[in-house]
């Protein structure tokens, strides 16, 4: 699976400002926007906390305040970015950068190929299919003829065994909602089915091929799909043809409806395995069912949440996982389903000193994808655990892929790095032959950069790597503009991969810097857990340690350094932003957590708590108030240059906020910097954005960091 400075008329409740010339940095040439504030105090545990934008919390689409305020803010953005004279430059640069044939998840189903290409600037990648290796790409679904913007997308797609079908999700203006059709792959005809109300569902075909397992949600409530709680999560059986009414519930437990389920089917048909979810941590329940037994029922040989166990393949009634139990770093079990009991478990790969981040079956062979020290380090493994071979890869670099069944010899994998564009390998798993598949053939020379990791130690001592890209020749006098990114959080690990952006920001003449902090699953459950809950702290400690390495060794100081972020990454950058505002010079928190105490009222966000805590508990609702992003901001104080971005359609981390949190930024900003908002249309979490909006929105931002880091461009 692929898985500004007069005052306008009051509009709403507050007063819309309007940009009327260029701004400089260092000019304090901006009018905000007056939001309206609330007398909204809640009492947490003893403390009284006060929230004055809740009501910026609202669906835009269903508050004509928080339209106005939205249009309002944009107004203002737009004006100060449109005024940078540089950015048309950027932008123009970025169109040429991007225009190149891009490949991406090739896989072989059903007796054909499978993969992604984008010619360059084509707003969604189409997927082609191959009859054989070498033959002619014939299209199977563009997504581009869907929508007139680009804003619909193929969220995933699956295909049946015997090569029939195609079953693909479309997700509209980047939600994470997705409807799922079923496709005749010969005939390319669509077929009546429609599956609504999934999200993060996978499509498990039978072997028969006459239909597949998918999880669903119940339908929200008018006017609350982007916004409430989503809960009762159930696993489903689809028959090709028939209505999704007619669908029968396969697994779910009405007791927990916080649970989550997906499924998938072994390469052999006989077993449906169930993984059942708590929260975002991978700590998973397994349930099993026997197909061939009309009428058998799940049975759990998992029972708790204690660890991660991720289903890699099976022989016969012997299934293979990839856990954490009693190895930090990861391991491969099996578990006989004759003999399910803990002490019958044997382990066929042991745990290494690499991280194993992933593991795949194919050709009767254990496929071992490892981080060591955040380095790619791929092994094949024999069926009882006896090494084989590494893989070899050029340089520092990415790897992705290696998906397939066991009756597969062949398979796929794709290799980058920070200057150079992901290339597509067909691997024979027997001879250990790798062979070029599809090059991306960008207009730049990996050779013109220089890419080095380097070690620093946190506040505590903890030794963290760090990535650095540049041109050659940047000289260490302190005095480049230099981006700091990070993410921290969610076992996620940040390898060196391909970005164009970050190539046009190198071309620039900046910095790129990427620091792998606790949090992130670099060097597995411990490194992980180091950075989680009541050891938050850390991740935040270690970004801060991050910057200040930068500035100790000359790439930078800190008027030339920003940071970036998104997600939890823009919770990084609006925490350390708020703990040291003299450490740097910009800002982009990019759909952030910035009000932590409110983060699991919303969507998803009740599955966080897993690695933020909750603020319902206590001690961990103290831990949480400390740092969280919205609540620390404090008036008078100089902030950096700082340019927030969202969507109107998130719904994952919902706008609300960055909404609250800018409106507070903007009233409490003693210094000339600017600190900005911009709020996209049709767009949510970044998945699925149209090539065109991801090129404008890196423009603003390039723009944005030009202008307030004092750049001068090439």
């Amino acid at each position: 699976m692929f898985l500004f400075y007069c005052i306008c008329p009051m509009i709403g409740s507050f007063l819309i400002s309007i940009f009327i010339s260029p701004v400089s940095a260092g000019e304090n040439r901006l009018v905000y926007p007056e939001t309206r504030r609330v007398e909204q105090v809640d009492e947490l545990h003893g403390v009284k906390v006060a929230d004055p934008y809740r009501w910026l919390e609202q669906d835009v689409r269903g508050s004509k305040e928080v339209a106005d305020w939205v249009a309002a803010e944009n107004k203002l953005t737009f004006g100060y970015l449109e005024a940078i004279p540089q950015r048309e430059k950027i932008h123009r640069r970025l169109t040429e950068l991007w225009n190149f044939a891009q490949y991406s998840g090739a896989v072989k189903e059903g007796g054909r190929y499978y993969f992604l290409k984008n010619d360059g600037l084509q707003n969604q990648a189409v997927l082609y299919r191959l009859d054989a290796l070498d033959g002619e790409p014939k299209v199977l679904l563009d997504p581009n003829k869907w929508s007139k913007d680009g804003t619909i997308a193929l969220q995933g797609v699956t295909f049946s065994d015997d090569g029939k079908y195609a079953a693909y999700g479309r997700a509209e203006a980047g939600s994470d909602w997705a409807t799922w059709y079923v496709m005749e792959i010969e005939s390319g005809k669509i077929l009546p089915d429609e599956l609504k109300w999934t999200k993060f569902t996978r499509a498990a075909w039978t072997k028969d091929g006459r239909g597949f397992f998918y999880s669903r949600f119940e339908e929200p409530r008018p006017g609350a799909m982007y916004q409430a709680l989503n809960f009762n999560n159930k696993l489903y059986y689809h028959k090709v043809g028939t209505p999704q009414s007619d669908d029968v519930p396969v697994y779910y437990r009405p007791e927990h409806p916080d649970w989550l389920y997906s499924g998938q089917v072994s390469d052999d048909g006989r077993y449906l395995v169930i993984t059942i979810e708590l929260g975002s941590s991978e700590r998973y329940r397994i349930a099993v069912k026997d197909l061939t037994e009309m009428y058998s029922m799940p049975v759990e040989i998992i029972d708790n949440f204690d660890n991660e166990y991720t289903y890699v393949g099976n022989d016969g009634q012997v299934l293979f996982f990839k856990t954490d139990l009693d190895a930090p770093r990861r391991r491969l079990i099996a578990i006989d389903l004759g003999k399910p009991k803990r002490a019958d478990w044997k382990e066929i790969v042991p745990q290494a000193e690499g991280t194993l981040t992933q593991a795949s079956f194919v050709a009767d062979r254990f496929i071992a994808s490892y981080l060591k020290d955040v380095l790619p380090q791929v092994k094949v493994f024999a069926i009882d655990g006896r090494f084989v071979r590494d893989v070899e890869f050029p340089g520092i670099g990415a790897v992705t892929g290696f998906s397939g069944k066991r009756t597969d010899i062949e398979t796929f994998y794709a290799f980058s790095s920070f200057a150079t564009p992901p290339s597509i390998y067909h691997y024979n798993v027997i001879t250990g032959i790798s062979r070029l598949f599809r090059r991306a053939e960008a207009k730049i020379n990996p050779d013109d950069y220089e890419v080095k990791q380097v070690f620093y130690k946190s506040k505590d001592g903890t030794r963290v790597p760090m990535f650095i890209a540049h041109k050659k020749g940047v000289k260490l006098d302190g005095a480049n503009p230099t981006l700091l990114y990070g993410y921290g959080g969610y076992n996620i690990s940040l390898p060196p991969v391909f970005s164009i952006g970050r190539v046009a920001w190198m071309e620039m003449g900046g910095v790129y810097a990427q620091a792998n902090l606790r949090g992130g699953g670099e060097y597995g459950e411990a490194w992980h857990l180091a950075g989680t809950k009541l050891q938050k702290q850390n991740v935040f400690d270690d970004f801060i340690a991050a910057a200040q390495w930068l500035i100790n060794n000359k790439y930078t100081r800190s008027d030339k350094l920003a940071i970036q972020g998104g997600s939890n990454g823009g919770l990084l950058v609006g925490a350390v932003m708020t703990q040291r505002p003299e450490l740097f010079g910009a800002c982009l928190p990019a759909v952030g957590v910035m009000d932590m105490l409110r983060f699991h009222l919303f969507t998803e966000g009740r599955t966080w708590t897993e690695d933020f805590g909750s603020p319902d508990n206590p001690q961990q609702f103290k831990a949480i108030l400390a740092y969280s992003p919205y609540h620390n901001l404090k008036p008078g104080t100089r902030y950096p240059a700082t340019l927030v971005t969202t969507a109107d359609t998130d719904d994952r981390v919902v706008p609300g906020h960055s909404f609250k949190f800018i409106a507070e930024l903007q009233r409490d900003q003693a210094g000339d910097a600017p600190v900005l908002i911009r709020i996209e249309t049709r767009a949510g979490h970044g998945g699925g954005m149209p090539v065109s909006k991801k090129i404008e929105e890196t423009a603003d931002l390039w723009a944005f960091l030009v202008n307030n880091l004092g750049m001068k461009l090439p």
